[in-house]
This record gives structure tokens, C-alpha cells and sequence, in this order.
């Protein structure tokens, strides 16, 4: 018996300047209707207008850390995926500026299991899943002591 995804019929909007990881993200979330941004200024007119579900925001090329803040502001759970901008520091931002999730390009095959953690638990349990998952990968590109400036971040306390 297959158990039908939390995301079924979900609006998400993913706002990327390559089109070709848009392209990559509809395919992945074919559950979803998924609206793609390649401006950031496109990306500012529809949440003006709209308000999706869930938001995808590339941190490079689109002004990532602007939209984050629009969708907190508008009460939207917004998740940063980025290649080119993966860093402590802008893990770190993205905590700080209340981004529901962040997940490098390199993990982008995961994306359905990250959005069905968003829409199904807490905020904190998000954060505290996200780097259990992920720790490998991020000790990995970052070293062992990466997480050292992020033990005290917000409502909660990441996992060591």
C-alpha cells in the first residue's frame, strides 16, 4: 500500500536563475504544481500577488536572502537550495533569516523527502533533521568543527 506525498497537489514556487535545475525541480515535485522564477523580480511580483505553499529560493543570481524575507513576512516556509553560495556563513543567514530548510544542488535528488519534512513537522524538528541527514555532507565540505558557530541558533540547539 503506497502512502500518498504530503505534497500532493502542493503550489510550490522555485525561483532559480538556471533554468535547467527548474526544469530538474518540476520533474522531481511532478506532485506538485510548480511555478518557476528566473528573475528576482518576477519572483517579487508573484508573491505579491500569490501565495504558495512552499517556496524553493536559489541564494546566487536571485536574490535569495530578499525572498526569504518576503516569504517569512507572508508566512510562507521557504527552503534555500544553492550550490554556489554553500557556506557556514550562508547556512547560517538562512537560520537566522528563518528559512525552513537548506539543502546544497548536490543533494537536489532529495528534495521531495526535504519538502514532505517541511510541510509534516515543527520548524525545529526541520533544522535538527536537515542536519542529521546532512551531516556527513557537511562535515565533509566543511570539517568536522563547521557547526561550532551554529550551536545556538534560534529556538533551538543543533545537534553536534
Amino acid at each position: 500500500m503506497s502512502t500518498e506525498s504530503p505534497l500532493k497537489d502542493k503550489m510550490i514556487l522555485a525561483v532559480d536563475d538556471e533554468p535547467d535545475v527548474l526544469e530538474t525541480l518540476a520533474e522531481l515535485l511532478d506532485m506538485c504544481q510548480v511555478i518557476t522564477k528566473t528573475r528576482y523580480e518576477d519572483a517579487v511580483v508573484y508573491l505579491n500577488n500569490n501565495s504558495p505553499d512552499l517556496a524553493i529560493l536559489d541564494i546566487m543570481g536571485v536574490n535569495g536572502f530578499d525572498l526569504l524575507e518576503l516569504c517569512v513576512a507572508k508566512k510562507i516556509d521557504a527552503v534555500m537550495l544553492t550550490a554556489h553560495a554553500f557556506s557556514v556563513e550562508s547556512l547560517k543567514k538562512s537560520l537566522d533569516l528563518g528559512a525552513s530548510a537548506y539543502l546544497p544542488k548536490e543533494k537536489m535528488a532529495d528534495i521531495v523527502s526535504f519538502l514532505e519534512d517541511v510541510v509534516t513537522l515543527e520548524h525545529q524538528e526541520n533544522w535538527q533533521r536537515l542536519f542529521k541527514r546532512l551531516g556527513g555532507f557537511l562535515n565533509a565540505t566543511f570539517g568536522g568543527d563547521w557547526n561550532k558557530d551554529l550551536i545556538e541558533i534560534g529556538p533551538f540547539i543543533v545537534p553536534e
